[in-house]
């Protein structure tokens, strides 16, 4: 089940729980946790099939959070598909770990690999002809700011924040 506090909630993604998605996800969340937890760790396989997995957790919490602007919403998920995604292409570890949490005029979006790979992400500029190469661009630009930081272990942690739209900073969840 799902540990929530007062303003935080965890969520263990297992592969067990990816193969038998979406049927799955009524076991795993309750319906209405999301509404009290200002933020969110979920901690999925490094699996490709756990991205969409991923955006659907987290579309829930923009639910529960009644961020409703789907500007916002697109943004926070299209950021979050990019570090995930890179964190599973360029991780040698078997597990990931989202965090998204939010201010008043923010979401945080953290994505740590704990891969163990001494290789640290950064923007490149591909040409238009190569298939792969921009997703740390398209974070930069749908983000207020983002970064990267590796920890003691050799594990990567790339964060951005999100600016919450103007309607939305004042919809905070009761």
């Amino acid at each position: 089940m799902l540990p929530t506090t007062m303003h935080s909630a965890e969520v263990m993604v297992t592969a067990r729980h990816i193969a038998g998605w979406p049927e799955e996800r009524n076991s795993l969340v309750p319906a209405d946790c999301w509404g009290s937890a200002q933020r969110v760790v979920l901690r999925l396989p490094a699996l490709k099939r756990a991205v969409p997995v991923c955006r659907s957790l987290a579309r829930a919490w923009l639910d529960g959070q009644r961020i409703d602007d789907e500007d916002t919403r697109y943004l926070v998920l299209l950021v979050l598909s990019e570090l995930f995604t890179n964190a599973i292409r360029y991780s040698a570890g078997t597990r990931v770990t989202c965090r998204i949490g939010r201010s008043e005029n923010q979401l945080f979006i953290e994505v740590h690999d704990r891969g163990g790979t001494p290789s640290v992400p950064r923007m490149r500029h591909p040409d238009q002809e190569q298939e792969h190469g921009r997703g740390l661009e398209l974070v930069a630009k749908s983000s207020a700011r983002w970064g990267r930081r590796v920890e003691a272990d050799h594990s990567c942690v790339v964060w951005a924040a999100v600016p919450l739209a103007a309607a939305v900073r004042h919809a905070v969840a009761p």
